[in-house]
């Protein structure tokens, strides 16, 4: 399940492609149409921009832009980032493995065979989507 953090990210990307044309878009206007707190949303525009998936202008006529167009924003990158891994155990995991505490032996273990090929069928989908994907839709 996505956080809240991630669907908030999720919504304040889509704002910031909808207005690209405005150039920055002041953080206050972003969690005004979007109804996120401000603070909250700070830190989630913040590990975007770490992320370089955003930048900011600081100023007259600052705020934060998109680096990349919504073709080049995957949604599996989102998600790992503000989520974490996208596998849901962690012996499954590409970029967060982890040894399961109760499975003797991953070899054999069967519910590591079956959630292995959910984590692949869900980031190949999540990979090919994009932030442009959901623009789409919403339009």
């Amino acid at each position: 399940m996505l956080s809240k953090k991630t669907q908030y990210a999720f919504h304040a990307l889509i704002y910031l492609a909808e207005n690209v044309d405005k150039g920055p878009i002041l953080i206050s206007e972003i969690a005004s149409e979007k109804s996120i707190s401000i603070k909250f949303l700070e830190n989630i525009l913040l590990e975007l921009k770490n992320a370089g998936i955003l930048g900011s202008k600081k100023g007259k006529g600052g705020g934060y832009y998109l680096m990349r167009t919504p073709k080049e924003i995957p949604l599996a990158r989102i998600i790992r980032l503000l989520d974490g891994p996208i596998a849901l155990l962690p012996c499954v995991s590409l970029n967060y493995y982890e040894r399961c505490d109760n499975c003797k032996d991953e070899a054999v273990c069967g519910l590591n065979e079956v959630m292995g090929k959910v984590r692949d069928a869900t980031l190949k989908l999540l990979e090919k989507q994009s932030l442009k994907d959901i623009l789409t839709r919403d339009n």
